[in-house]
């Protein structure tokens, strides 16, 4: 799907260009559809790898050789490869970049802290450099938005602000802070247009399968129709401030539209539990999340991060914005799209094309 079209920018054309890294993944996607809503030309960048993982954005994808309607392009570059990152950006001179691409999953950054750190806090400094370089060779205005997360504040009591400190309590968070900082840093050495987004957990049908929201539907979908009997998760008093990524990428956008970069938190100002989820959930299914669920210790972090909850008055007074899904809502939306999910598997189990009992 990549494309390796470098023809230059026609003076015609009249819309913005947005490049986002990250695209492929939850909120790329639903940013995605959010900016070619708005008229944007939109410009991905992948990863090369042997299996597809367009999934959440086959939807929206339009063959390039129909030029007119493929206002959503890709191309392959990498955040651990500065030399890509400047490429594109010079050849595909975007007014607005967003880097949404990280290793995101907290658990998994103790497992690959260097790469972790490689990706999420160096490739943030590579991508605002080639920001940066582009902007004085070429004279242009780049806007630059930074994906950032509640997990910077770790072990900080809640509520968290803008102005709280941050104390992170993983690589993966370790590294959020550092690229926060970059961006930071970038704004004032260099007057770049460079805004923090300080997202609270945000989560949909689109979520990653092994983050323990989209854990907790997958499997309820699988054992109400009986292709599962077990669900094992790890700490269920860690309480988060949950929100619909549908509504926080809308917040991104709006911070590229003010007249002052700025650090923005995004959060719905509610928190819940690990539990409060199991029992909205599987109650929406009239099951009790007890007969079903297993405490595994292999799913406790090193350090624990207990509790999340964002104060964002700034990001409704300034921006304007404010969540729109609430967190039931957003519980019973995932629950819908896992169910039907699950209900389509079990044609497959039932066929013989697929073996059910890989799960307990």
């Amino acid at each position: 799907m990549a494309s390796e079209n470098n023809e230059p920018r026609s003076e015609e054309m009249q819309r913005k260009i947005a490049l986002v890294t990250g695209i492929t993944g939850q909120d790329g996607s639903y940013l995605t559809e959010f900016l070619l809503e708005k008229g944007y030309e939109v410009h991905g960048l992948i990863r090369r790898s042997s299996n597809f993982n367009t999934q959440r954005i086959n939807h929206i994808y339009i063959d390039p050789h129909n030029a007119d309607k493929a206002l959503m392009k890709l191309h392959y570059a990498d955040l651990s490869d500065a030399s890509s990152l400047r490429r594109w950006i010079d050849v595909i001179k975007p007014d607005e970049v967003y880097n949404l691409a990280a290793q995101s999953h907290v658990a998994v950054s103790f497992e690959i802290p260097d790469y972790t750190a490689d990706v999420v806090a160096t490739g943030a400094l590579r991508l605002l450099e080639a920001v940066r370089s582009h902007t004085v060779d070429s004279g242009r205005t780049v806007k630059y938005y930074q994906a950032g997360s509640s997990e910077m504040f770790g072990a900080t009591p809640p509520p968290q602000s803008e102005t709280t400190p941050f104390h992170p309590r993983s690589p993966y968070a370790a590294s959020k802070v550092a690229a926060h900082w970059y961006t930071v840093n970038y704004r004032e050495a260099y007057g770049l247009f460079a805004c923090n987004g300080i997202l609270f957990n945000h989560e949909s049908p689109r979520r990653g399968e092994n983050f323990v929201t989209r854990k907790i539907t997958r499997a309820l979908g699988r054992i109400k129709v009986g292709l599962q009997r077990k669900l094992f998760l790890g700490n269920l008093q860690a309480s988060r401030d949950w929100g619909f990524a549908g509504d926080y990428v809308e917040a991104m956008w709006m911070m590229l539209q003010q007249e002052k970069a700025d650090d923005y938190v995004v959060a719905t100002e509610e928190s819940h539990t690990v539990e409060e989820f199991l029992e909205v959930s599987f109650g929406y299914l009239g099951l009790n999340w007890k007969d079903h669920v297993e405490i595994d210790k292999r799913y406790f972090r090193p350090s624990e991060v207990d509790n999340l909850k964002g104060d964002a008055r700034k990001a409704k007074e300034v921006l304007g914005w404010k969540p729109k899904v609430g967190f039931e809502k957003l519980v019973k939306m995932m629950v819908d799209e896992d169910l039907a999910l699950a209900k389509r598997e079990k044609v497959l189990v039932d066929a013989g094309y697929m073996d059910a009992q890989q799960q307990p």
